[in-house]
């Protein structure tokens, strides 16, 4: 099938179920896996050009409401009559059930089937690690952005990675995907590791300097035993099987901490 798809997430979902070589164009913000970098690039995914989308005859399209204004992508698509799904996984499970939606609506359901499956076990395994390696439920504050500050709260994918690494989400008591807060109010939590990992920059676009800094912060323990730990947003911003290997890589850095 001729597949396009309109954000990364949905672009990591194809290439985890062995399908991205079907891809023939993609969103401009896709950049995994490197075998897709060279398909046409349809526009950032609030702004997709539909009239490249159509240009290049889809038997079906991935879209997705996982970002607010998304659904303007997904009412052109109805409006020219082009096939498509939408996704919008929230949680683990929901990414392991739309491997098997995937599956089904390109004619792979085995394939999507299988991949659930390995998605679910590696999942298991990796929770066995965390309660097995990391000791006390350490409480990790989430920044997915500083200003204004925003991180996750209960319903999101980050509070379930914090607890399959043994961990424990800073405002997980709070009934919301993403919460608006402040520096203060983080300070006045005390969490016992900082997890920065912006949406949309790099790794190493981020400066340490630019946590501790901030006033009243170098009271924390976490500053002051360096338990500071800026990731990859890709593999923990994205609702998309990449999200084991962030809490692989998550696990990896709490234990290092923990023992040594």
């Amino acid at each position: 099938m001729r597949l396009v798809s309109l954000c990364p997430s949905n672009t990591e979902l194809l290439e985890y179920m062995g399908l991205s070589n079907q891809l023939v164009g993609i969103d401009d913000y896709s950049d995994w896996p490197e075998s897709v970098q060279h398909l046409p690039r349809l526009g950032p995914d609030l702004s997709i050009n539909i009239d490249l989308v159509e240009e290049l005859q889809p038997d079906l399209v991935l879209a997705s409401l996982s970002v607010p204004g998304m659904e303007k992508n997904i009412a052109a698509l109805q409006d020219r009559g082009i096939p498509h799904i939408v996704l919008n996984p929230q949680s683990l499970e929901d990414i392991e059930k739309d491997l098997i939606l995937t599956g089904k609506a390109i004619g792979e359901q085995q394939r999507g089937q299988m991949a659930a499956e390995i998605f679910r076990n590696r999942l298991k395994e990796l929770q066995k690690e965390g309660e097995r390696l990391i000791t006390g439920q350490p409480r990790l504050y989430w920044e997915w952005w500083p200003k204004p500050v925003f991180t996750p709260g209960r319903i999101n994918w980050l509070s379930e990675i914090s607890l399959a690494a043994g961990a424990k989400n800073l405002f997980d008591e709070v009934e919301l995907a993403s919460v608006s807060t402040n520096w203060e109010d983080v300070l006045s939590r005390c969490p016992d590791y900082i997890c920065i990992a912006w949406v949309g920059v790099r790794k190493n676009k981020i400066k340490r300097s630019q946590i501790t800094k901030r006033p009243g912060w170098q009271n924390l323990e976490a500053v002051q035993k360096n338990r500071i730990f800026i990731l990859e947003e890709e593999l923990f911003c994205r609702p998309s099987p990449r999200l084991l290997d962030g809490l692989e890589k998550l696990i990896a850095l709490l234990k290092e901490d923990q023992h040594t």
